[in-house]
């Protein structure tokens, strides 16, 4: 599992660090652990394109704290390994001892002012590799002035491999919220702990891969802001049958989708439920889109009947719904009142009670996150929703007692007690028609199946009251990589992704 923190948290870890050692440079062994880790994934991932070290060019853009020091001392190695560097001095000062090593390893510094931004940018536009080195954790506001405008000029350029220093610069390491020009990176070096702003979009979009490198400061960290579940998270965590289980035992999800005028996402829905293993569908609906269901998934039990009549361990609601579909809302309106597991989604968000619990999974995507907290009195839109994403899926949890989970490019998960999970396995094929559908499904399938499976989450720290959330992590995180085993690097239709979701399930 990756723990992602607030600069904040990481800031007092290092405090903490700083102070149980007692020795009197232990903030420059930080400082050299972090620019070592940096100056390594630079070889790398040079090495791992083919391009030769010895003559490569290196531009390190570097600011006036701890993350230009950074980024200073990694330059320094790489020109001790026959490397090219120069370093341009956003703020016009450096951290004195990194500029004196970098100086001593035979960089050349040139100073930004508002007179030589353009000569900076062309620099930099024309090195093998860019080091943003800018800004830390502990900015706010992005950047400003002359560092502004060669952020401007650099990121309408093609700058040859961008290697960001801990964070990009203008990504907020709390929330991943955007401020000004911010040069996008093909790989963050992260140290001491993930960031969580590089976990969350808007900020996960400039980041590119995140490598973290270790400082030693991981005992003393604290309970992470963010987490994300591995491989392994998933072998440990998906449901697996036991010898004498039975299809009852296995879980049942009740499903109450579609409508005339949407029959397909009923289905899809009841595919996803089925490749994600549940030992029995309930599908509630129209005759006609019943008649669907069976001849797409003979398996699934259909019918017409009320949700009082139906024995299930979790619901599934909201599908392909429309506003005319009033014996289907009726139907969401019972089961959400029923007390069980539900996932809600689309068309179901509109016809639920504005007081909800945890065991309800909402999944709104962020026009329907928008729509969500009008009823709140939170107008903001889907725009704002858009640029802090992070904050507004934590605020709809707040505000509904519901856990969120908010379907993009990075899919976070929030539980009403402040727990966020984020998963990004997706490829960006996976935006297609039908295909939040299949999610819904998963995850139906999933709570059906792990709702009183306190005890394995307890086990990997993670309360049972935030296995709601988790539960919505691993389908996120199980649909994202059926999604792009189905794509192949390609495009993917939805049909595609349920039926890669049970060789994905397998293969955990």
């Amino acid at each position: 599992m990756i723990s992602a923190y607030t600069g904040n948290q990481i800031r007092a870890a290092e405090e903490s660090f700083l102070h149980a050692s007692r020795a009197p440079r232990a903030g420059a062994v930080l400082m050299q652990r972090a620019a070592y880790g940096l100056a390594n994934a630079v070889v790398r991932e040079l090495r791992s394109r083919g391009s030769r070290l010895y003559g490569a060019s290196v531009t390190v853009l570097a600011g006036k704290g701890n993350n230009g020091g950074d980024g200073l001392f990694a330059a320094a190695m790489l020109a001790g390994r026959g490397m090219r560097t120069t370093a341009v001095l956003t703020g016009g000062e450096a951290h004195p001892g990194a500029l004196t090593a970098f100086e001593a390893a035979g960089g050349r510094v040139l100073r930004l002012s508002s007179e030589n931004i353009a000569a900076a940018a062309l620099a930099a536009a024309g090195s093998g590799v860019v080091i943003d080195a800018v800004l830390g954790t502990g900015a706010r506001g992005g950047l400003r002035g002359p560092a502004a405008a060669l952020f401007e000029q650099l990121a309408g350029s093609r700058p040859g491999l961008v290697v960001a220093c801990d964070l990009p610069s203008g990504v907020d390491a709390d929330t991943g919220e955007v401020s000004g020009p911010v040069l996008r990176a093909e790989l963050t070096v992260t140290f001491g702990a993930a960031k969580a702003g590089l976990l969350a979009d808007p900020g996960a979009d400039f980041a590119g891969r995140v490598q973290l490198v270790r400082i030693g400061i991981d005992d003393v960290l604290p309970e992470p802001a963010l987490r994300r579940f591995e491989a392994g998270d998933l072998s440990a965590l998906l449901p697996y049958p036991e010898r004498r289980s039975q299809k009852y035992s296995r879980g049942v999800l009740g499903v109450v989708a579609g409508s005339t005028r949407y029959p397909g996402a009923a289905v899809l829905a009841c595919r996803g439920a089925l490749a994600a293993g549940a030992g029995m569908v309930r599908y509630l609906g129209p005759p006609e889109v019943s008649d669907l269901v069976r001849r797409s998934c003979p398996e699934v039990v259909c019918g017409a009947g009320s949700v009082a009549d139906a024995r299930v361990q979790a619901w599934l609601l909201g599908p392909g719904l429309d506003e005319q579909a009033h014996a289907q809302l009726e139907r969401v309106s019972d089961a959400a009142a029923a007390g069980l597991p539900v996932v809600a989604d689309a068309g179901a968000l509109p016809a639920l009670p504005r007081t909800l619990a945890p065991h309800v999974v909402l999944t709104p995507h962020a026009g329907e996150l928008a729509a969500l907290l009008a009823r709140y009195g939170d107008g903001a839109g889907r725009s704002a929703v858009e640029s802090a994403t992070l904050a507004a899926v934590r605020r709809a949890s707040g505000l509904t007692g519901a856990t969120v989970l908010l379907k993009g490019a990075t899919t976070l998960v929030a539980a009403p007690s402040g727990t966020v999970f984020s998963q990004s396995e997706a490829t960006p094929w996976l935006a297609t028609a039908g295909s939040g559908d299949v999610l819904a499904g998963v995850l139906g399938g999933l709570l059906a199946q792990l709702s009183e499976h306190a005890g394995a989450f307890a086990r990997r720290g993670i309360p049972a009251a935030d296995r709601w959330a988790a539960i919505a992590a691993l389908a996120a995180s199980v649909h994202g990589r059926a999604g792009s085993l189905a794509s192949g690097g390609g495009p993917v239709t939805a049909s595609n992704v349920a039926e890669a979701v049970r060789e994905v399930m397998s293969r955990m």
